[in-house]
């Protein structure tokens, strides 16, 4: 075994190897910019440390579920470094070290996987971007436990993950602040108007499920559901189009 790595008995965490305080003493240096070799190899470790915790989520996801969930078993070092700068919590605090997404068609089968979900895993927290965004970014988050190492899973309907994926892509196409809300200010006004009128359909295609067995209303449903559709897709052709305007937005 390497010497300048800590031992983890089996069952336990990097937390019973390495103290808490000494992995926010990591964080720290981490966000200062003063990490030593030494330092990237214990951050690796602690890293790699969550896959035993992770694969074991995804197999109950699988297994319980019927989901394939897509997803990292580590976040890389440079996000974790950005994620330190960028916010004010500690690394021993960061809940998404490890995590896997599920992409499910809209809000309904959203809201009853999220259900489910809580179900089967008896420790998690529970974070709903949806009515509240995050700079735009709407999405389901849940953190389980197990091994007491967080895992995230995130939960999006088809269009939230297309807003996020594009979010993503302009971020690297004009400027990585675009997707903190940063950047140009009409692809900011852009992106969180079309999350917004993204919000407006899946309240609506919430209503109109729980209006489903109206049979008096049935063929205004219908109509109202084909409609709702028909904007999403023509929503989703307009956010593709940003991508190949993006170098329009690029500050000179």
């Amino acid at each position: 075994m390497d010497a300048r790595r800590p031992h983890v008995a089996q069952g336990g965490s990097i937390l019973n190897a390495v103290s808490k305080s000494q992995v926010d003493q990591l964080g720290e240096r981490i966000r200062k910019n003063g990490i030593t070799e030494a330092d990237l190899q214990l951050l690796d470790f602690y890293r790699r440390s969550f896959a035993r915790a992770y694969d074991h989520v995804v197999t109950t996801i699988r297994n319980d579920l019927g989901f394939e969930p897509t997803g990292r078993p580590t976040k890389s070092t440079t996000s974790i470094a950005d994620k330190l700068a960028r916010e004010s919590l500690r690394l021993s605090q960061m809940q998404d070290i490890a995590g896997c997404r599920i992409v499910v068609a809209d809000i309904i089968e959203q809201d009853a996987l999220v259900d489910r979900l809580t179900e089967v895993f008896e420790t998690k927290s529970l974070f709903d971007r949806r009515e509240s965004s995050s700079h735009g970014y709407r999405a389901v988050h849940v953190v389980v436990r197990h091994m007491d190492m967080p895992i995230e899973i995130q939960i999006r309907t088809a269009f939230q993950h297309l807003w996020a994926e594009l979010s993503e892509k302009l971020s690297d196409l004009v400027e990585p602040a675009v997707k903190y809300g940063g950047g140009p200010e009409a692809l900011v006004e852009f992106l969180l108007s079309a999350s917004e009128r993204g919000r407006l359909l899946e309240s609506f295609e919430r209503r109109l499920d729980q209006r489903k067995d109206w049979e008096n209303q049935r063929e205004e449903i219908a109509d109202l559901a084909k409609l709702i559709e028909q904007t999403k897709r023509e929503l989703a052709d307009l956010l593709q189009d940003m991508i190949g305007k993006a170098h329009l937005w690029k500050r000179v």
